[in-house]
């Protein structure tokens, strides 16, 4: 199988650290090179909407979306990261974390794709206050669940602070949230987390 990538995705960091914390590495990774106003061919025949991951099989369909995908490299492997004991709390956490990595891309690419007479700040603005309210909920409601046993939810979690510090530093996420910012410490240190740290 392989995985249509790029180092820079959020998305494709959490299967990657999925692929590492499950100790899968028969998956080959190409990376692509792809943006929403130029899909790449090899991405458009992967996934008709053009984004990536996307995990092309040897004997399937290829699969994508990263959530398709890390649910499938779960049960592969048999890893319980998404516990059916809290099946639906893993989900939504990582339903939030991602949300956070969708509107933190969209940031990037209203600043890269966009020409400059065109950029909207309220746009800008207001995908901000999707990933403060994110943050804020991450900070007081799922603290418990990021302290228990590793989970597809943390991981995306993990991927999703790790996103805000390459992409937008200035923003300073930490501020005013100390839980999180101590939980994203500890976390980061995962060996699985230093290997895919993101590259320009």
């Amino acid at each position: 199988m392989t995985l249509l990538s790029a180092p820079a995705s959020p998305f494709v960091r959490k299967v990657r650290v999925l692929l590492l914390e499950t100790g899968q590495d028969d998956i080959a990774l190409q990376e692509v090179a792809t943006t929403p106003v130029a899909t790449a061919a090899e991405v458009a025949a992967a996934n008709p909407v053009g984004k990536i991951p996307a995990l092309i099989r040897d004997d399937g369909p290829t699969l994508y979306d990263s959530r398709v995908i890390t649910r499938f490299l779960d049960a592969r492997a048999k890893a319980g990261l998404y516990p059916e004991h809290q099946l639906w709390d893993t989900l939504t956490l990582e339903a939030t974390a991602d949300g956070i990595m969708e509107a933190a891309v969209l940031m990037v690419y209203e600043a890269r794709v966009r020409p400059e007479d065109m950029r909207y700040q309220p746009w800008l603005d207001a995908q901000w206050a999707k990933i403060a309210r994110g943050l804020d909920a991450l900070d007081t409601r799922w603290m418990s669940h990021l302290h228990g046993p590793l989970d597809m939810g943390q991981i995306a979690v993990g991927c999703a602070l790790g996103y805000l510090d390459f992409r937008h530093p200035d923003k300073d996420w930490r501020k005013g949230r100390d839980v999180l910012a101590a939980w994203e410490a500890r976390f980061a240190e995962r060996e699985s987390m230093r290997a895919t740290v993101p590259q320009a």
